[in-house]
């Protein structure tokens, strides 16, 4: 792809439950947030802009800022996971300065066709667009049950973490059709190749 274009709808994820750990996977197993219209397709994607929303002041600092929180957030998140929550005290810190900003605030409309939409009240700056996400943290990060959902993916090399809702919670992978399909393959091969040694 193109440096600039927006990125195709599989680049970016949208299945951890969360958009604070959706902004953590954006950097797995490459980075993601590399320019502004790749943000503002992680933006709209997470619905956090609507589409249609121009933020026209956005620029590479906006991109700098997302990655700062993603940095603070996923120390906080994997700090929890691997029962070191006490290890990421800065972190901590950071997105608690960031959730202090106050965030976009929403307005019902009605579309053409008479339904209600949702839309931000004037252009968005960036601190309150981080501090959305930020607050998402801190509302994951202090609510017992949601922090107990948490989970790593068990696919190798994936460091992506999700809120495991499943049934019986018994979740693997970041998503059965990327990692979980990956486990399924190595394991068919691992078959095939046991049956040949016999």
């Amino acid at each position: 792809m193109a440096l600039g274009t927006a990125p195709a709808p599989y680049e970016l994820r949208f299945d951890s439950g969360r958009s604070c750990l959706d902004l953590v996977a954006t950097n797995h197993p490459v980075e993601r947030l590399d320019s502004v219209e790749r943000l503002r397709a992680w933006l709209a994607g997470t619905g956090l802009v609507p589409a249609s929303v121009p933020l026209p002041g956005a620029g590479p600092q906006w991109v700098a800022a997302f990655r700062e929180l993603r940095d603070q957030v996923g120390q906080l998140v994997l700090g929890e996971i691997g029962g070191r929550p006490r290890a990421a005290a800065s972190a901590l810190e950071r997105v608690n300065a960031l959730a202090a900003a106050p965030p976009p605030a929403p307005r019902a409309v009605r579309a053409a066709d008479g339904t209600l939409v949702r839309v931000l009240r004037g252009d968005p700056g960036c601190a309150a667009l981080v501090a959305a996400v930020a607050r998402d943290a801190v509302d994951l990060l202090t609510d017992p049950v949601a922090r107990a959902l948490l989970r790593q993916c068990e696919g190798d090399n994936c460091l992506i973490v999700y809120l495991d809702t499943s049934r019986g919670r018994r979740r693997r992978w970041c998503s059965s059709e990327v990692c979980g399909n990956r486990e399924r393959v190595a394991r068919h091969r691992r078959r095939v190749a046991a049956v040949g040694r016999e």
